[in-house]
């Protein structure tokens, strides 16, 4: 499904230029859970980022599903997101001035599905959400609202989806709920699923844990490996 070789990405120009992720090598199999750890400014939300085609390296390459998105103009590659990519981000990024119901729909509306409102409100009943379809963002709890997003980043059956700390913004009970629906889609449908994290604990739920570290991909230590 992921196939990243020898990506580099960099941030400002000449003497002032920071390397933030240097050489990275990356390989995830269909169907595949992956947690990504490391501390922060390590460059695992920008690996994340390369994933989901919202931003470009330098030089390498990055292949998802045996496409190289590195290398698609910018139409073709929102063309790809929308069909073969879930993003689920720690700030929710709902549009305020829609409900529920529409703020799932988005991705169906964007690619000219002419029963989006009817899969959203399926997608947002299999998150808990079937009697909150009408609400608005202000009117629901982060967790709500984290459930909302999650309902986007599903209602187009993406094989891939990626998520960035998606419990950062929750509490502790809230955020295991959240974890739950995901893993429970990752395995119920098949995707592959790359998390970023920095909870140890919740990375150990995944298949295979890589860490990052320097903006390289970490060999781990004999404690980082029976994660």
């Amino acid at each position: 499904m992921i196939d990243v070789r020898d990506v580099h990405v960099s941030l400002g120009r000449g003497a002032a230029a920071v390397s933030v992720l240097r050489g990275v090598d990356l390989a995830i199999p269909a169907g595949r859970s992956i947690g990504i750890i490391g501390p922060s400014g390590s460059g695992k939300s920008t690996l994340l980022m390369l994933l989901a085609g919202l931003e470009r390296p330098d030089r390498g390459r990055i292949s998802i599903a045996g496409r190289d998105i590195a290398a698609m103009s910018e139409d073709d590659l929102a063309t790809f997101r929308g069909r073969e990519i879930g993003i689920v981000f720690q700030s929710f990024h709902l549009i305020p001035t829609m409900t529920a119901l529409e703020n799932a729909s988005v991705p169906l509306e964007l690619a000219g599905a002419i029963d989006a409102h009817d899969r959203a409100r399926e997608e947002l009943a299999a998150v808990g959400l079937g009697e909150r379809v009408h609400h608005y963002p202000s009117e629901l709890s982060g967790g709500e609202q984290q459930r909302v997003a999650i309902a986007r980043a599903l209602v187009s059956r993406p094989p891939l989806l990626l998520a960035d700390e998606p419990t950062g913004n929750l509490d502790e009970a809230t955020g295991r709920e959240i974890i739950d629906l995901m893993f429970e889609a990752h395995k119920a449908r098949g995707q592959t699923l790359v998390l970023v994290t920095h909870d140890r604990q919740l990375a150990a739920r995944c298949d295979e844990v890589v860490r990052v570290r320097d903006g390289r991909i970490a060999t781990p230590t004999l404690a980082e490996a029976t994660l």
